[in-house]
């Protein structure tokens, strides 16, 4: 089944590195059929969060919260990228997530973390499982940790190493199956 999956990126830093994985699994989206758009944060610019998307008056809410309230709504998961920044969470990824709520709601995500080290990001991907449950959109069981993403990827995201390609075929596999359970689920109510 086609599915509407966003790839969050968590980076806004003029040398970022990450913009290879989430183009790397927006392609890997596509070439299975499903629509994968990316959420930037550079390109969003949105300002440090002072109102979440529903506490502005109807109309009134700026227009990049307007189309991503959209995109969200038609969403059937969410695939985050995130850098580790001090064993944590980018702020500009928790800046995106948080200017939403009920648009995640009964819909899985999934964890691709980097980092240039041996470490892949994982440290960041504890915190941000705990995240991102908190706001409905529970993390599948598997990662996709890269590590030295500067060697792993090219910078249009093509992998460099073999392991990445069946790794992250195994990671889209599981992610496909929440989001078709949770899917068929949705359609028939949720508890509120």
């Amino acid at each position: 089944m086609p599915l509407t999956v966003p790839v969050i990126l968590g980076s806004i830093r003029s040398d970022r590195i990450g913009i290879r994985a989430a183009r790397f699994l927006v392609a890997r989206l596509e070439a299975r059929g499903h629509a994968a758009p990316l959420v930037d944060p550079a390109e969003l610019a949105l300002p440090l969060l002072d109102r979440m998307y529903k506490e502005f008056p109807a109309g009134t809410a700026p227009a990049p919260l307007k189309r991503l309230a959209t995109l969200y709504r038609s969403a059937d998961a969410f695939l985050v990228v995130s850098a580790e920044y001090n064993h944590g969470v980018p702020p500009a990824l928790s800046n995106t997530l948080d200017h939403f709520l009920e648009e995640y709601f009964w819909r899985p995500s999934a964890i691709c973390c980097y980092s240039a080290g041996q470490f892949g990001g994982v440290r960041a991907a504890m915190p941000l499982r705990a995240m991102l449950a908190e706001m409905g959109m529970p993390s599948i069981p598997s990662l996709l940790p890269i590590p030295r993403l500067q060697t792993a990827l090219d910078r249009d995201g093509a992998p460099a190493e073999a392991w990445l390609e069946e790794a992250a075929g195994r990671f889209l596999d599981e992610l496909e199956w929440y989001a078709e359970a949770l899917h068929e689920r949705r359609q028939r109510g949720t508890p509120y």
